[in-house]
């Protein structure tokens, strides 16, 4: 992990920040189930020692066990483990910025009415502009009258179903 100069040892600053990248990969390795891990590679031994550190609570034990952890990882074998993770973090990000986005659509249905449907049905075609109307119509309706937001709540499942698909649909093609 570190830079290492030939015939020279790491600082021992160095070899703090590996230790230390080492067992934030422990934390998160606590949070993935055994079959990924198994499923990863992962050294029994090391598997064992996760199994120790995930019901325990923040605290100094908790942090002596991961430093306990990182006497089994290999910096080599844990590339594949690494890249799992980054990989479904981004898949993490990549589902919230969508519902982000699904979100504003909504917003701006039900505040701005017809000039946002009309600029929605002209990114997303496929959509069924009737059945649309009527669920922003609702929604406007039911905010203005300070009622529960259940159209709203309608509006936006509606909106994740057809537009998650609209976009799987790019992503595929």
């Amino acid at each position: 992990m570190s830079d290492e100069r030939p015939g020279s040892k790491p600082s021992k600053s160095a070899r703090k920040r590996d230790i230390e990248a080492l067992q934030r990969l422990a934390g998160q390795m606590t949070a993935l189930s055994d079959a990924e891990l198994q499923r990863l590679g992962v050294d029994e031994r090391l598997r064992r020692a996760i199994d120790l550190v995930r019901p325990m609570r923040p605290s100094g034990a908790r942090n002596r066990q991961l430093r306990h952890c990182v006497k089994f990882m290999d910096s080599t074998a844990l590339a594949d483990v690494q890249d799992y993770l980054a990989d479904r973090q981004s898949r993490r990000l990549a589902v919230n910025r969508e519902l982000y986005m699904i979100e504003r659509w909504r917003d701006r249905l039900v505040n701005e009415g017809d000039e946002a449907l009309q600029s929605l049905l002209e990114d997303y075609a496929a959509l069924d502009r009737q059945h649309l109307r009527q669920l922003c119509r609702d929604a406007g309706r039911e905010k203005a009258t300070g009622k529960p937001p259940g159209a709203g709540r309608k509006l936006f499942r509606y909106l994740r179903e057809k537009l998650s698909a609209a976009h799987e649909k790019k992503i595929n093609t």
